[in-house]
């Protein structure tokens, strides 16, 4: 905040309210290319975050080289609010809908943290709308092991840790110390990144820490058949960079590696922003390469028989 109490915003895309028939009203970041050949991009975030809260310092830089519509998932910043507890396949076919809507599939998915699932999920359920998928701190399962099983049934005590007095001002102090600073790009808009948080709906974040607690893709991950890149954070104290590696390895992913922790994408901002372009552009080559090979071109002097 400065002196006169204005709030200083990072660069925002277009946002805009989707009603998306039958599941509810869905807020969305879009940008569109003039290039209609650049890349289109889904962007699905992580847990307790929304689409400004996770990719806001990458924003500038997709919008450089990409179409994308980033996705406020449902009880998250200004997503669907629902009577129905939080499912990953709900957020998933949102995101389904949206494509549809906007008219913009087949995409390259970009999940980070929950939205890797969420990502997948979408792969897997809508695979006609999706060309490519990079998953970005995340893992096939989060209930492997007993300790994972222990923390998962503590979920349902954040609701009132949301909802408290102190959480905006734990969160304050919190980013400005995760920062590290005035220097860093993102630190005039700490005032904004925590009235951002402060947007999801308590209720329904427990319920996706729920459905986050039951996911496990170690049987179909394989098979979701799309060219794949992943991000690692190796510094990751929540997603084990082990977990990482193991959904990487399933996916078949490109991998690249960020030595950050699990908020490497605000506090580790430059890097991130680089590194998601970079595998964004690697999953498009991958696909058109693909495409190609499956369809190749007519030889010279044949006959098209559509023209004929």
């Amino acid at each position: 905040m400065s002196e006169h109490g204005e709030l200083a915003l990072p660069w925002l895309p277009e946002g805009r309210v989707l009603r998306l028939e039958g599941r509810g009203e869905v807020f969305v970041r879009l940008h569109r290319h003039a290039d209609a050949d650049a890349p289109v991009v889904v962007l699905l975030h992580g847990w307790t975050a929304s689409s400004d809260l996770q990719f806001v310092a990458a924003y500038e830089a997709l919008a450089e080289r990409c179409t994308f519509v980033g996705i406020d998932e449902r009880g998250h910043g200004r997503g669907i609010r629902s009577p129905a507890p939080f499912s990953l396949e709900d957020a998933a076919d949102d995101a389904a809908a949206v494509i549809r809507q906007l008219g913009l599939g087949p995409v390259i998915v970009v999940g980070y943290s929950m939205g890797g699932p969420i990502a997948m999920h979408l792969t897997r359920r809508h695979p006609a709308l999706v060309r490519g998928l990079v998953v970005q701190a995340t893992a096939l399962e989060w209930r492997g092991t007993r300790r994972e099983r222990a923390m998962w049934r503590f979920v349902r005590f954040a609701g009132r840790a949301f909802r408290s007095r102190g959480y905006r001002r734990a969160v304050n102090r919190a980013m400005t110390k995760w920062l590290g600073g005035p220097q860093h790009v993102l630190a005039p808009y700490v005032s904004w990144l925590v009235a951002e948080m402060s947007r999801g709906d308590a209720f329904a974040m427990v319920d996706a820490g729920r459905a986050l607690s039951r996911y496990d893709a170690r049987p179909w991950a394989g098979d979701l058949g799309v060219p794949a890149a992943s991000l690692i954070t190796t510094k990751d104290r929540l997603v084990p960079p082990r977990k990482q590696r193991q959904l990487a390895e399933a996916l078949g992913a490109t991998v690249r590696e960020l030595p950050g922790d699990h908020l490497a994408a605000l506090v580790d901002a430059t890097d991130y922003s680089r590194l998601t372009v970079e595998l964004i552009e690697l999953v498009a080559a991958a696909s058109s390469a693909r495409s190609m090979t499956a369809s190749p071109p007519a030889e010279a002097g044949s006959v098209n028989p559509s023209v004929a």
